[in-house]
């Protein structure tokens, strides 16, 4: 069974262009959907994704929205529990694609991680 992570220096989900997330203010609160557009810079990508690294600077500190918790997924798209894994999975499947491409190296590093 493949279980869902994180891989390193990937950050597709730090692409934050509101014009591919129409629905954004379906499942952030008011405040959230204000802090999220403020972190969108002009080329779409979150303000605090550092491209020469790949990583976020603000990672501990980051919003909750920006986290893969059951209580988050539940509360943003009312998944259960036991639908988290896989939802998940498909998530970073798309957001992969989406920005490197169905045969890149973050979707081949993904899929090894997760046990696809």
């Amino acid at each position: 069974m493949a279980t869902w992570q994180c891989i390193q220096q990937c950050g597709a989900c730090c692409y934050l262009d509101p014009t591919e997330r129409p629905d954004l203010d379906k499942y952030l609160t008011e405040e959230e959907l204000g802090l999220y557009l403020n972190m969108v810079d002009e080329d779409g990508w979150c303000v605090n994704f550092d491209h020469e690294t790949r990583k976020c600077t603000i990672y501990a500190d980051r919003p909750r929205f920006c986290r893969v918790a059951v209580e988050t997924f539940h509360d943003m798209f009312g998944i259960e529990p036991e639908e988290l894994n896989d939802f998940a999975i498909d998530c970073c499947h798309q957001h992969i694609e989406s920005i490197y491409g169905d045969r890149s190296g973050e979707k081949m590093r993904f899929n090894e991680a997760v046990g696809c």
